[in-house]
């Protein structure tokens, strides 16, 4: 249990994590996946394992969750939304710091994620960059640049909806917006969601919506926050980004409408020892999700599997 948050403090947080894997002496054999919007570590398990880039019997892997996320403490645990302040990503990185130093790592030889997990990652090695060895940032900036606010914009407004309306109609249309932005143009246009067992474009946002009900729309917004909150103008994003020393290995989707292709080759500019791996991928921001599409999945598993060679 800690205290966070420079803006409002939350008092007695608790910070909820996974390990696989043992720590090694010299405690630089570590693994940092941080949670995804409304991903928990469960999610990351499709990497994990014997054989795979990310094995347990080399790494320590340790998977944290959000505060926000229903699962590290959020406002739904708590006896009302205005109890729980607004939290920074800098808030939740320091936290994961703590968690840790306490668990005796002294360096990462990866932090990666997607998405949320991917700007947390980053961000680590900005925050701490004599901690991280290699970052695999999948379908994820450090920085939430302008049409990536446009989106969260237009979102959130209908989360802000609640109580004025049903919180279960709103989370359903929550889903059913979200759903537009994450996905390409072709994936729609050659109706590839039957690949993913949605007989119809209705079928489909439906299971969005339905997806989005398992939620609360405060924890969703809590962390919604957290992610707009790191909008920042363009020179003071290049100054953050230059403080990284890690190897960074960022790999987004060309057909990502909110994390787009643009904004990580801008991001990479700037970091001195970055390589850029575009996917091709007509699955759009989904295309990095932890397991979900073979070719996708195969792909980030190797560009994984590099940056941890080169941490040996």
């Amino acid at each position: 249990m800690l205290d966070v948050g420079q803006n409002g403090i939350l008092r007695d947080a608790s910070l909820a994590y996974a390990t696989w894997g043992a720590l090694n002496d010299a405690g630089d054999n570590a693994v940092l996946l941080p949670s995804y919007y409304t991903g928990t570590h469960d999610h990351y398990a499709p990497l994990i394992g014997p054989g795979r880039a990310l094995d347990s019997s080399r790494y320590f892997i340790i998977a944290t969750n959000l505060f926000g996320n229903g699962v590290s403490t959020s406002p739904s645990h708590l006896v009302g939304p205005a109890s729980f302040p607004y939290l920074t990503l800098e808030d939740n990185i320091r936290a994961q710091h703590v968690l840790l130093t306490h668990l005796g790592v002294r360096r990462l030889a990866l932090a990666a994620g997607w998405s949320m997990g991917a700007m947390q990652a980053l961000h680590w090695a900005m925050l701490f960059p004599e901690m991280v060895a290699n970052v695999v940032a999948v379908c994820g900036t450090a920085f939430c640049w302008p049409v990536n606010a446009s989106f969260l914009l237009g979102v959130t407004s209908i989360l802000e909806a609640v109580p004025q309306v049903e919180e279960q109609l709103a989370l359903g249309l929550f889903g059913r917006a979200y759903c537009g932005w994450a996905y390409s143009a072709e994936f729609f246009r050659d109706a590839r969601y039957r690949e993913l067992g949605f007989a119809s474009l209705e079928e489909l946002l439906d299971g969005w919506a339905r997806d989005h009900q398992a939620h609360r729309a405060a924890d969703l917004l809590a962390v919604l926050q957290v992610w707009a909150g790191t909008a920042r103008p363009r020179e003071a994003a290049i100054e953050c980004l230059r403080r990284i020393t890690a190897r960074c290995f960022l790999v987004p989707c060309e057909s990502d409408h909110y994390f787009t292709a643009d904004d990580a080759a801008f991001e990479a500019d700037a970091i001195a020892n970055a390589t850029l791996l575009p996917l091709a991928s007509a699955f759009g921001h989904c295309a990095g999700a932890p397991g979900r599409f073979p070719v996708e999945s195969a792909r980030i598993e190797a560009i994984m599997a590099q940056a941890l060679t080169k941490a040996e």
